[in-house]
């Protein structure tokens, strides 16, 4: 029961990875509220004004927030650079960057509060090496590396760590959004030889956000089934 007594925020908590999280978080003891375009706190984290309110509703649900798995995000169109349309260049940053800051930035205050939290983005190893013909998303995920680092290092002399997991292809919800080809050029560079399950990437970001991870922060943890170059 690792997360007895811990409130958690799990972004994209209803589906694919976060789901998983979600659910691993509840069943040893944590209490759960997912931020989601479906459901639970319904938020947009592109719209600051709408984490603002999630984290609100969130502390007064919950009494205050320990734990953030910022999971929410989208693959964006599989295009070339030069074919890809200046909106949805657009909306990828303002979801997978820009939903990460406001949500990291609306649930400090409230840890610091309380002297104690554990933050986990999801980003991918896309950012680390990028994708062909996904250079929005790519670009937004290596951004999240680095704003992870960033916000870590401001926090280290606090009881808060900050940390990023990179999974590789993952068969979720988020295939929708991709064509077969794209995911068969993703499959094709893990040494494995197959796509990674929610519930190992989930064993990792579960561990990142409970008490036992206390000496990492500002890292990249790789679950890529051996694609990781570095």
């Amino acid at each position: 029961m690792r997360f007895q007594g811990k409130r958690a925020v799990v972004t994209g908590g209803l589906s694919g990875i976060g789901e998983a999280v979600a659910r691993r978080i509840a069943a040893e003891g944590g209490r759960v509220v997912c931020w989601d375009m479906q459901g639970g706190i319904v938020t947009d984290i592109s719209n600051w004004d709408s984490v603002q309110a999630a984290a609100a509703e969130t502390v007064k649900q919950l009494g205050g927030i320990d734990i953030l798995v910022n999971s929410a995000g989208i693959a964006g169109p599989t295009a070339t650079v030069l074919d890809l349309k200046m909106d949805d260049w657009h909306r990828t940053i303002a979801i997978n960057l820009n939903g990460t800051f406001f949500t990291n930035r609306a649930v400090v205050p409230h840890m610091m509060a309380g002297n104690y939290g554990r933050i986990v983005n999801i980003a991918s190893i896309a950012g680390k090496e990028g994708n062909p013909n996904a250079s929005a998303y790519s670009a937004s995920k290596a951004a999240v590396i680095g704003f992870t680092k960033s916000l870590a290092k401001e926090l280290a002399k606090t009881n808060i760590t900050v940390n990023s997991v990179t999974p590789a292809a993952v068969r979720t919800p988020i295939f929708d959004q991709i064509p077969q080809s794209h995911i068969d050029f993703m499959l094709s560079k893990i040494p494995m030889g197959r796509l990674g399950k929610v519930d190992e990437v989930a064993n990792l970001v579960c561990w990142l956000a409970s008490e036992e991870c206390s000496f990492s922060t500002g890292a990249v943890f790789d679950v890529s089934g051996g694609r990781a170059t570095y």
